[in-house]
């Protein structure tokens, strides 16, 4: 499946207009709402997956999902929310299918880690998404949805089935426990080259 290399979000009445157009079964408005939101859906799938192949596989699954109860969609609601809450529920039986695997593969051998380029350029601060994995789920979720996805706070509320309230809470705990882990490092910095001289 196509996901493109698009950065930007879709939003507005062309794609509600699309998505009346596909339940009343023309072809066209499916395959473009697929062009048109497959980039941002790939991006919010592949946010937490190490597999490209898992989150392209997701991607799929959403788009069959979309297809099988597209006439629940509500032309009056915005779109966006409604696929959104489609693509989480794909993704949390997408996470809970690999733990039930998981749980019944035996241990495999431990493979050594590769050893350290020392050429390797450094910086002071960790990576982003080493420090958004340090989040609890839902914060991620929230993030991830608010800034990568960029809808508004009533879009991710209606696609967690939370408040307003709710989503600014996750997110300001979120922001505020990011501050403290880039505080943290940076304080550790100073303390490693105090030493080191």
């Amino acid at each position: 499946m196509q996901h493109g290399n698009e950065t930007g979000t879709t939003t507005g009445p062309e794609i509600e207009l699309l998505m009346s157009r596909y339940q009343q079964a023309d072809p066209g408005a499916a395959a473009a709402l697929v062009v048109m939101l497959s980039p941002q859906l790939y991006r919010f799938l592949a946010g937490k997956m190490g597999s490209r192949t898992d989150a392209e596989d997701m991607l799929q699954d959403v788009w069959l999902r979309i297809h099988r109860v597209r006439h629940t969609y509500r032309p009056s609601e915005p779109l966006l929310p409604w696929v959104y809450a489609i693509a989480r529920r794909v993704r949390v039986d997408n996470y809970r299918k690999r733990q039930r695997i998981a749980s019944r593969e035996s241990a495999a051998e431990v493979l050594p880690e590769p050893p350290r380029q020392k050429n390797a350029v450094k910086t002071d601060l960790p990576a982003f998404e080493d420090l958004v994995a340090s989040l609890p789920e839902s914060q991620r979720e929230v993030l991830t949805m608010l800034k990568v996805n960029e809808l508004n706070l009533e879009e991710v509320a209606r696609a967690t089935s939370s408040t307003v309230g709710a989503v600014k809470q996750k997110a300001h705990r979120a922001y505020r426990q990011l501050r403290n882990l880039l505080e943290q490092h940076q304080f550790t910095q100073v303390a490693v080259k105090g030493a080191a001289r």
